[in-house]
């Protein structure tokens, strides 16, 4: 099953891909921006009486926006890639992020800011991950373990590019896991996958809080009709980016995530560091 999913979503992805270049013979019908950013942290210590542990950390991201808009159709797609290590003296080199998120929403426009949609998510990570408290370590997750795909229709509200809504209050979401991970991640013992059938609210918004400093929210709520909906799955993010110059700029990339078929606390990741900018 695991694998059927993954197929049918790698072979959607290709034909949104492929969509894409086949449509540019109107190139002014798209708006395409990205940004590939490295964010790297360092700190020495050399008879220092307070003490410290040598730390090398570097963070590769990429954010990709690509969106088409023709007459009464607008098709909003968004890649996020992210992949950072670091290395402290005595514990070597550990996994600090690590993130595949690929966003697709087709709107058909209904009346003023709002049309009718149909969107689809879906959620991995690239390596596998460790607890990294116990002895000797523990997988926790990897590769398609958890993966999560979302898709339904619903109402989508478009200020512009840079703030929009989208509600689907008939969202099916999959959650799949390995073997290895069978009966985690909320998918029962012997089970590769959870289905679930909820509410799905999403916003985008990116604002420029004075010059040179750019601030983007994204917000994701989900609750499944079908097991306890009061516990509202939620995913927030938010990152700062203060431009230095072209290429250079202080980030800082606030996650948090509370989904209890995924833990019972609630998780929250900040990186923060120099980054090294290309626009594209």
């Amino acid at each position: 099953m695991i694998k059927k999913i993954s197929i049918a979503f790698i072979l959607l992805f290709t034909t949104t891909i492929i969509a894409q270049e086949q449509t540019t013979e109107n190139p002014s019908n798209w708006k395409k921006k990205g940004t590939i950013s490295f964010l790297l942290n360092q700190s020495s210590f050399s008879n220092w009486i307070a003490g410290g542990d040598n730390t090398v950390a570097g963070n590769l991201g990429i954010n990709y926006d690509f969106n088409y808009t023709k007459d009464n159709l607008n098709w909003d797609n968004k890649l996020i890639l992210a992949y950072g290590l670091n290395n402290v003296k005595g514990n070597g080199t550990r996994k600090t992020d690590d993130r595949f998120e690929f966003n697709s929403l087709v709107g058909l426009k209904a009346k003023g800011n709002w049309s009718y949609s149909m969107f689809l998510n879906f959620k991995t990570q690239f390596t596998n991950g460790y607890d990294y408290s116990k002895t000797p370590k523990v997988k926790t997750s990897a590769f398609l373990a958890p993966g999560y795909l979302s898709f339904g229709p619903g109402l989508f509200w478009k200020k512009s590019d840079n703030f929009k809504i989208n509600l689907a209050p008939i969202t099916s979401k999959i959650t799949m896991v390995s073997d290895e991970f069978s009966g985690q991640y909320g998918t029962d013992p012997g089970k590769n996958t959870r289905y679930e059938f909820g509410f799905n609210g999403s916003l985008n918004y990116k604002a420029t809080i004075m010059e040179n400093v750019t601030m983007e929210n994204i917000l994701n709520v989900y609750a499944n009709y079908l097991d306890n909906p009061q516990n509202i799955d939620i995913d927030y993010q938010l990152s700062f980016v203060m431009q230095i110059n072209k290429y250079l700029s202080t980030n800082l990339n606030l996650h948090t995530i509370i989904d209890d078929n995924a833990s019972s606390k609630i998780q929250f990741k900040e990186v923060f560091g120099l980054g090294v900018n290309y626009i594209f």
